[in-house]
């Protein structure tokens, strides 16, 4: 091993890929033998993509409803209508 890597780093990353891909903190905690899951919350912080996919399955069941213009503005005859000249 490196000089400059160190156990407790490979323990590290180890648990920040284990919470990227869906383990529980509470398990993870568990994991790692920590007696506290406060311990345990210095590998709970969300990456881009993790917020991507949070964001994604929050509003997957919101319809954007399409934008539909009240009225063609090239049609003269309804503008002249809308504005009180015909």
């Amino acid at each position: 091993m490196p000089d400059k890597v160190h156990p407790h780093q490979l323990r590290h990353t180890r648990a920040i890929h284990l919470y990227r891909s869906g383990m529980p903190l509470n398990i993870l905690s568990e994991f790692l033998g920590h007696c506290s899951e406060e311990t345990t919350r210095i590998y709970a912080y969300a990456d881009t993509e993790m917020k991507r996919e949070a964001i994604n399955k929050a509003t997957a069941d919101i319809a954007v409803p399409e934008e539909k213009p009240i009225w063609d503005e090239t049609d003269e005859e309804t503008f002249r209508k809308l504005a009180g000249l015909r």
